[in-house]
């Protein structure tokens, strides 16, 4: 089984709640809201993809790379454990 199907019901509500988001920019779009609302919305849903990005990343880092029989403080575990760290600054 694949880590995106083992987080399976977590990663589609997160898209659901993005497609509310776009749908919302869309509504905004054709009620003609002030683009500075408009821009608003759009950066918010611009976040919440990147969240979700950060999320599967981070789920494949850890189901690919970390060996859970790995002795503690084994080094490629650190380096992934920095990895996921590294992703979310820039993602999230």
């Amino acid at each position: 089984m694949s880590h995106v199907a083992k987080e399976r019901a977590k990663l589609l509500n997160r898209l659901r709640r993005i497609r509310g988001q776009i749908e919302a920019i869309e509504r905004a779009v054709e009620e003609e809201k002030e683009c500075a609302k408009v821009l608003q919305q759009a950066t918010s849903c611009r976040g919440a993809m990147d969240g979700f990005i950060a999320e599967v990343i981070e789920d494949h880092i850890r189901e690919h790379m970390i060996d859970p029989a790995a002795p503690r403080g084994d080094p490629r575990t650190l380096a992934a454990e920095e990895l996921v760290e590294i992703v979310h600054a820039y993602l999230t």
